[in-house]
Order: C-alpha cells, then structure tokens, then sequence
C-alpha cells in the first residue's frame, strides 16, 4: 500500500508522488504517476521514465515537461527512483556508484546485494503495485524510455521483456555499458569480475545475444561532454544493424546531456509511445 505524499491538478490530469515500503530493496521508495484526465471507465496506456545518475523520480516529475503532451494523448505518466536510499543502505563517495546509481540490475556483491535490487523492484515489484493501486492503467499497453543510466534501464528492460513493451525510446542512453568506464565500475563493483554476468545488462550484448524489440527511438545530444567515452550510440547503431532492428537515432545539434535538452524532445517521445500504445 503506498502512502500519498503529494498531489496536484495538472493539464485536467493528476500528478501525483507516492511512498511505499519495498519488499525488493527492503526499503522505502517514492515514485511519481501523473493520470491524465479521463472517463469512468477508460483504460489508458502508460509510459514509464528511468532517469539517471543521480536522480530521483523528482527530476523529470519537476523538469520533464510530459504532462501537456500526455494530457492530449491520453497516456499515464511513471518515474521511479534511480536507486534505494536511507540509513543503512551501502553508498560510495562517487556519483557514479551507490544511493543515486542503481543501474537497474540485481546486485550479488557485497556491500551491495542487500539493498540494489533495483531489476526486480522495475519489473515485477513496482508494475504489480501500479497495477492494483492505479487500475486505470493498462498493463498490455506499456511503453519505456529513459535517461543516460536510465535509457540503459529502459533499453535492458524493454529487451529482456518484449512481450511487455510495446514501445522503447531513449534519451543519451549508456549504451553499452560493458564498454564504457561508468559502465565498467558499476558492473564490476555490483555484480562482480565475471563479465558473462553483465550481459544481461548491456543493450549491445543483449542483442547480440538474441533479444529484439520492433523498433528502437533514440535522441542524443551532439554536444554532450559523455558522448564519445561513456554513451557510445554507434554500437547500438551497429548491434541494432546485425539484428535487422530498426533504429531512428537522432542526433541534436548544440544540446548537451542536461534536463533542457530532455524537456526539448520528452513531449516527442510521448506522441511517439502513444502512436504504437494505442494500435
């Protein structure tokens, strides 16, 4: 049962943050759901956001600009946190590693494992509360998208739950974080030295080892500084050309990896979930 920590009227629709006790990390989490306006009755798709490193839910529930967008389309709108927080719950003094940077998998290493159970939390726990707290959303509809650490969530997500997922976009996704130096340190420092492990949480490897979606949006900008060393687009580009899966990866003239460029193209991506939501 989730406790209501705040709601507010947006675009006729309603935003909404919400804390529950996660039986996943066995710790509090908050998430936000904006529902848009609608009928008694109406079954709405939705569209889930993973944001990035160092991010909570707020970050794109504050800065996103998606409501207006899923107010017209009639799509529901869902940002978990990024990672479990609170006292007792392992940290790193980096950004890149501990509370703020899950990565979206189930740690095995210690001090880790305890707590950053952040893939069972994504795909089973958190879409079974959604589902008895918010019966209007329809969980054959569902589409994903992200940011940075959270576009490599929605990527691996979407990739290992075709089924689920009838859309997947990202913006300035990690990749192939198998290659990459953010990549390398969280996978290593959660799951261990053994890199066969990390394939399941690597979009390039997931592909190359089998996994498809239809089609794949992704937006990047050409001016952010984490583009040649820790995104790396072109290999999902390639991995995407080996397995015949479609890709429309639009690089952004002059914008970088901040929220500004996210708010520019985040009503885009909700037309364009909508488009295949509503088939």
């Amino acid at each position: 049962m989730s406790e209501v920590v705040s709601t507010t009227k947006s675009h006729g629709g309603t935003q909404g943050v919400y804390r529950h006790r996660s039986t996943a990390t066995g710790t509090a989490m908050t998430y936000s759901v904006f529902v848009p306006a609608h009928e008694p009755g109406t079954s709405l798709p939705v569209l889930w956001f993973l944001s990035g490193l160092t991010c909570t839910h707020a970050n794109v529930t504050d800065k996103g600009e998606y409501r207006a967008a899923c107010a017209e389309h009639g799509i529901a709108f869902v940002a978990p946190d990024t990672s479990p927080r609170g006292e007792g719950v392992a940290d790193d003094e980096a950004w890149d590693m501990g509370q703020g940077a899950g990565f979206y998998l189930d740690a095995t290493e210690a001090p880790w494992a305890e707590h950053f159970r952040m893939r069972r939390y994504i795909e089973d726990e958190l879409p079974a509360l959604i589902a008895r707290e918010f019966p209007m959303l329809d969980p054959t509809r569902q589409g994903i998208t992200g940011h940075s650490m959270g576009g490599h969530g929605a990527l691996t997500v979407a990739l290992r739950h075709p089924d689920r997922f009838r859309s997947v976009s990202a913006f300035a996704p990690i990749c192939a974080p198998s290659q990459g130096p953010w990549g390398e340190k969280a996978l290593g420092g959660y799951l261990g030295e053994d890199r066969a492990a990390w394939r399941s949480y690597d979009a390039c490897a997931l592909i190359d080892d089998g996994a498809r979606v239809a089609e794949l949006l992704v937006d990047q900008g050409d001016a952010d500084p984490f583009l040649a060393e820790q995104l790396r687009p072109e290999l999902l580009t390639a991995a995407c050309g080996r397995a015949g899966i479609p890709i429309e990866l639009r690089m952004q003239p002059d914008y970088d990896h901040s929220y500004t460029f996210i708010s520019t193209f985040l009503a885009d991506h909700v037309g364009w979930h909508a488009g295949r939501l509503k088939r």
